[in-house]
Parts: C-alpha cells; structure tokens; sequence
C-alpha cells in the first residue's frame, strides 16, 4: 500500500462507482451477473479512463508540464477524457487523430467544446497517431512548452495503476455484498486497465479470474500488452508480479473491426438495457458482454453450478451510443 500512496494522483473519480446486481439479465442468462459501474466515474460522461487519468496527470503536474498531448480515433473516448481531465487540472490539451476532419459529432465535439487543439493525420490507419503525437510534442517543445506526452489510449503501466487501485474498491464491495465471484469480464482495447485488474488481482489475492474480450487487436498481441502492463504497474507500487497464466483474453468478438458495431454486441446491448436500463457502448463494452454471453454458453463463464457470480466492468462510452453506425441489424 506505501507503494500506491507515494504515486502522485490527482482526484477526478467520484468514488466508489456502483456493483450493482443484475437480477433481470441474469434471470434471462441463466446466470448470475453483477454490473461495476464504471461508466459513472463522474468526469464529463463517465467511463474507465478516468481512473488512469488521476494517475497520469498526477505525474503530469509533478513533472511540471504546462500540456498534454496524445491522440486516438475521431470518437475517442480516451482522446475526449484526456482533453476533459487536462481542462480540469489547468492543462492544454493537443489532440492527434487518424484520418480526415469529419463533422464534429459526438466525443471530438465533446474534445472541441472544451478547447483542445485537435489535428488529423489524413490517413485511416490509427497507427499514424503515433509519429503525430511525436511531432507535436517536439513542435511544442520548440516553442517553450514542457508537454505530457501519452500514446494511444494512455496505456502505460501507470495509467494501469488507475484499475490495480481499483481493485481495492472492488474487493471491499465484494466483500460487503458477500459475493465471491469466479470472474471478472470486461472489453481490452489498449490493455492498461485489464492489466491493472490482473496486478491487482494478483496484489490482493482476490478469488476470480480476469477476463478481457479484445475489440482491437490479436489475442497474442492483448496478452503481451496486459503482461507488460500489469507487470509494470506491479512494479510501481512494490507489489508482486502477475503470473502470465493469469492473463485471459478472447478475441471471437471483435466483429468487423475495432471502432465498428457488431451485430452480436448490438444484441447484448439490448439486452442489458431492456433487463436492466443500463446502455452499453456499441464497440467496447457490447461486444465485452457479447463474449461473456458466449462464454456462458460454452460452459466459459460462471453459473451457480460452477463456481458462483460473474461481474462485468461497464466501461462507460456513452458519446459513441449516438455516432457509432454499422451493418448491425
């Protein structure tokens, strides 16, 4: 614990989010299912980011920088989070995304409305945000500025930090609701907050497994990341190291592609809503909940026969509910 609390972190969570229980989704499954709440974390429209930000620019203010620079997709949820936290701790905040300008709708309005500076590479791959985000920096550098620079989706094994803390939330929760739940589901994209809930899964011995859907990338490629990651957060605060084995990741439900819906994701996000009223982002956590649905029925998830309760992280990603299309019926 000394080890978490001499990290720097500034407070931008509204703590804890919810575990909720599903009574109705679980009665339609067949299974028993709990909600962490996370797309309440309370800054802007919620979602997971938020709790690797309070770490990030936490570093950020420590280090002195004056921005932040990183970058993603157009509809970004990180990219608008990013922009929203750095706003709120006084920094300006400078955007990269792949591709052209496009109407700004939904999370790069958000992005706009709160002043970030937001430049488009014109090409569709996402990789190109890299170099571009470098080359901002030093553009930044060159003119005075001492800038926070961060990939992609703010994956480092600090930001990982943001879940293993989280971790201690959760553990308390479970153990005032008296749940001992057999798995953790949520969606892997750039792996830090799996990777945060493997090193703290790990760090407080808790009793389920951690179970990433990947909507991005190859599985081998997710498990890499989340062992570096989690490892590396491990290591910030003097903790032991995951075990590889503990790394679980799916990769049957990225659908067409990453930042696209699917029609199995679509179907799982009715579901949650209709049983539950709770909405599901259509490329991260719909297809999450899709691939703990599958696992279900493939005797992969957890039911009363094997073992007890499942939860699921809902991420948050509400922008993307109203500009997200695709060939999902």
């Amino acid at each position: 614990m000394t080890g978490l609390l001499s990290l720097p972190r500034v407070e931008l969570a509204t703590t804890p989010t919810p575990l909720q229980p599903a009574p109705r989704l679980s009665a339609a499954v067949g299974a028993e299912i709990w909600l962490k709440r996370d797309d309440l974390t309370g800054l802007g429209l919620g979602g997971n980011k938020v709790r690797a930000l309070e770490y990030l620019l936490g570093a950020a203010l420590a280090q002195g920088c004056d921005c932040l620079v990183t970058g993603g997709g157009p509809q970004s949820n990180w990219v608008m989070l990013a922009a929203l936290a750095a706003r709120r701790v006084g920094l300006d905040p400078y955007l990269s995304c792949y591709g052209d300008a496009a109407p700004a709708t939904g999370n790069r309005m958000l992005a706009e409305q709160v002043g970030a500076e937001v430049t488009f590479t014109g090409d569709p791959d996402r990789t190109s945000v890299d170099p571009a985000i470098d080359l901002t920096a030093d553009m930044l550098r060159t003119a005075g500025r001492r800038p926070y620079v961060l990939p992609r989706g703010g994956a480092t094994a600090l930001a990982a930090v943001g879940y293993t803390r989280a971790s201690l939330e959760l553990a308390d929760q479970l153990l005032r609701a008296d749940l001992t739940p057999r798995q953790l589901w949520l969606a892997t994209g750039s792996c830090a907050t799996q990777a945060g809930l493997v090193a703290g899964a790990r760090w407080l011995s808790l009793p389920y497994d951690v179970v990433g859907v990947s909507v991005s990338r190859p599985v081998d490629e997710c498990v890499q990341r989340v062992c570096e990651l989690a490892t590396g957060a491990a290591t910030l605060i003097g903790a032991p190291g995951p075990h590889p084995a503990a790394v679980v990741v799916r990769g049957e439900h990225i659908g067409p592609g990453y930042g696209t819906r699917s029609a199995e994701g679509d179907a799982a996000a009715r579901l949650v809503a209709r049983t539950e009223g709770v909405f599901l982002d259509p490329v991260f956590a719909a297809k999450a909940m899709a691939g703990l649905l599958a696992g279900l029925v493939a005797g992969r998830g957890a039911d009363d026969r094997r073992g007890g309760p499942v939860v699921f992280l809902v991420s948050g990603g509400a922008p993307t509910l109203f500009t997200i299309t695709g060939p999902a019926a």
